[in-house]
């Protein structure tokens, strides 16, 4: 690992979780002097990676970080693939439609396509969620015996909402369920009101690319069966055009570790 290079990136995520920080915080953070934080930032800074303010003298993230982000979700094969999906899928269920993949122990919304009644909705890419508190993070983990563990096994799972789920047994326990069906459910775990169902997304290599999910309010539930159905067909035709075999995915799907992709990344210390 290179060691400047590490650090760097250490800053941005530090940055992320608190937005605005000064040197001297982010060196406290960090554990670092103060001399080597310096220098870092003004490398960052010197891509517009990280901006100071003027009033302040804080630190933020800058706007190459959402341009290269947005770089990222634009060659997101996953991204291209489902929105045609998503579109029709929207336009049969009236319901809001996300596809997420997994970050660390969260998912992140890579694609959201808003509910088709002409109201008022925030976009919703780039938002994150803990995995073990919706839908489309317990579609991915159940297919995914390596990203389940490192969710399960870490520190105690936060609770968003009176009803979310944070008991591991119970979560393995609902993994083998969605294993049989590839359809996740949530009721108010992530957000109150809010309810929904997602899809694992299969790839070529037989694992869990991502998942699709449709987003409800909790006068809507239970979802009509139908509107499953619809989640079900959409989830294994974008799983076809991915390269995968079969869905949902069959017998234990490959470690992430032995797949050549989409390696997970060490836990921040």
């Amino acid at each position: 690992m290179i060691q400047s290079v590490d650090r760097a990136l250490r800053i941005l995520a530090l940055l992320q979780g608190d937005h605005r920080l000064s040197l001297g915080e982010i060196a406290q953070r960090l554990g670092l002097p103060a001399s080597t934080v310096h220098g870092i930032v003004r490398t960052l800074l010197a891509h517009r990676m990280v901006v100071q303010e003027h009033d302040s003298g804080h630190y933020r993230l800058g706007p190459a970080v959402l341009t290269m982000g947005n770089v990222y979700l634009d060659t997101l094969e996953l991204r291209s693939r489902v929105t045609p999906w998503t579109e029709d899928l929207a336009r049969r269920t009236g319901l809001a439609v996300r596809t997420a993949v997994m970050l660390i122990d969260d998912v992140v919304v890579v694609q959201h396509e808003p509910r088709p009644d002409g109201s008022r909705q925030m976009p919703e890419v780039g938002i994150v969620i803990p995995a073990h508190a919706c839908a489309l993070g317990k579609a991915i983990l159940a297919f995914d015996d390596e990203l389940a563990d490192g969710v399960l096994e870490g520190a105690p799972l936060r609770s968003m909402t009176g009803q979310t789920v944070t008991d591991p047994r119970k979560l393995r326990s609902l993994f083998d369920q969605i294993r049989v069906t590839g359809i996740a459910e949530e009721v108010e775990e992530a957000v109150l009101g809010e309810c929904g169902v997602a899809a694992v997304l299969s790839d070529r290599f037989g694992g869990a690319a991502g998942a699709i999910g449709l987003v409800g309010s909790i006068d809507e539930w239970p979802l009509d069966p139908a509107v499953v159905t619809s989640l079900r067909s959409a989830a294994r035709s974008v799983s076809r055009e991915l390269g995968a075999a079969s869905w949902p995915p069959h017998g234990e799907a490959p470690r992430v570790s032995e797949m050549g992709t989409r390696r997970r990344r060490p836990r921040p210390a």
